[in-house]
């Protein structure tokens, strides 16, 4: 496929002609006078140096930070470079969700093998094709579980604040009962959530690691969804799920996530990833697209659509989403992503968030901040000071370094991936340290 070039005035003419209209103001005569555009007031054009340049100006206006300590749901990794060289390719880039499915057998072997990857990384049975982003797949999940006896969906309120809106959304344009179960000590409190749990219990969301970066008792709290015969869904950071248990190990019946640290950059906020597995029999209620593998009548593999219960291929109310396509870009991109990386490079990355995101919470604590809880973490922390966060803050960023997520007054949420230095780490603690005055 060729570079993008727009028609030409003869092209037009000879495209109006065909249609059986004289000009563009015949064929646009439907539309009422005082609503059309008479004129565009564009500048002249540019040659191609004149534009870069102009370009790069537009960009001085942003404020780009050197150092990045925050994490909240959207997180600074490497990415190779063989990813981007890689899905820059023009029949990736122009690709969208296949209509004639089976037709496009690249695509759709790229998607394969994105599901099959994102099912080795949680210990699921099987994926769907990605949906849009992580708080999407959060709620779609909750969906999933929803049936005419049990219609109360429980959330611990450990889960990103974002999600929670998310999921709180879709429960209410479903006539589902959303309720939080309400944390701990900076965890799910256990005891509440036996309370809450009986037989109108649809499911229960938990996010691991928690919204603070704590590692949650994700085996035990499982446990006490599946004694209530609810549905046990665990929404995974990617990087994490290098190390510890997989959702699988944990008894999740649904496991979801967002995608992004798997290869796309923190890009203002998207387009992003939301990546959902399941056990096997939970398989015909994942939303969207599944992609399967299986022979042609020469007996060659081919890839086809397995399963596609959405409203565009099934009677409206019978369908169980109406997500209607899928993030086929950006699963390429998690899928190279996870190639390049390999099972050894994803356990580097995730045990180096771990032992960064350590030292600096000990550095930060020397300079005069406290840790504000004493669980096991793996690249967030919140700390508490006196008043002095947004003060702290402010200080960083002068300096170029874009800190944690203020919580509050006191409370700061910090992160630390592989990409962070001792060299920056120990500079965000001399700023901390000459603001606390310690």
């Amino acid at each position: 496929m060729g570079a993008y070039l727009p028609n030409t005035k003869q092209v037009q003419q000879e495209m109006l002609k065909e249609i059986g209209a004289g000009s563009f103001d015949e064929l646009f005569a439907h539309i009422p006078e005082e609503v059309r555009l008479k004129e565009l007031k564009l500048p002249a054009g540019l040659c191609e140096m004149e534009a870069f340049n102009r370009m790069e100006d537009i960009a001085e206006k942003n404020r780009r930070f050197k150092h990045i300590f925050r994490g909240a749901g959207a997180y600074n990794h490497y990415i190779p470079a063989i990813v981007g060289s890689v899905t820059g390719k023009e029949e990736f880039v122009t690709a969208y969700t296949p209509y004639q499915a089976e037709i496009s057998q690249g695509i759709l072997q790229s998607i394969f093998e994105y599901q099959t990857m994102i099912c080795e990384l949680t210990g699921m049975d099987v994926s769907n094709a990605s949906v849009y982003d992580g708080a999407t797949a959060a709620a779609e999940a909750v969906a999933m579980c929803r049936d005419r006896r049990r219609e109360v969906a429980y959330v611990s309120a450990t889960t990103n604040p974002q999600v929670i809106e998310v999921i709180r959304t879709y429960c209410y344009a479903s006539n589902t009962r959303m309720e939080l179960i309400p944390e701990g000590d900076g965890v799910t409190d256990m005891e509440a959530l036996k309370t809450a749990l009986d037989g109108s219990s649809a499911c229960f969301y938990l996010q691991q690691p928690n919204f603070y970066g704590i590692l949650e008792d994700a085996e035990a709290l499982g446990a006490i969804v599946h004694e209530a015969g609810a549905k046990f869904i665990m929404g995974c950071n990617p990087i994490a799920l290098a190390v510890m248990k997989t959702p699988a190990e944990c008894g999740a019946d649904i496991a979801v996530g967002e995608g992004q640290p798997l290869g796309l950059p923190l890009a203002f906020g998207g387009p992003y990833l939301g990546f959902m597995t399941a056990t096997a029999k939970m398989a015909r209620k994942l939303p969207g697209r599944i992609v399967g593998e299986t022979v042609d009548r020469d007996g060659k593999r081919a890839y086809v659509l397995t399963l596609q219960a959405r409203e565009q291929h099934i009677r409206r109310e019978k369908a169980s989403s109406n997500i209607c396509s899928n993030q086929a870009l950006c699963a390429l991109t998690a899928a190279v992503y996870l190639s390049a990386m390999g099972a050894e490079g994803m356990k580097q990355a995730a045990s180096l968030c771990i032992s960064k995101a350590h030292y600096l919470a000990g550095e930060l604590q020397k300079s005069g901040l406290r840790l504000k809880y004493s669980h096991p973490y793996f690249h967030e922390f919140v700390t508490v000071s006196e008043g002095k966060a947004e003060e702290i803050l402010t200080a960083l960023e002068r300096q170029g370094i874009l800190g944690g997520l203020m919580l509050d007054k006191n409370e700061i949420l910090w992160c630390a991936t592989e990409k962070n230095t001792k060299s920056e780490m120990d500079e965000v603690a001399a700023i901390v340290k000459e603001v606390c005055g310690a």
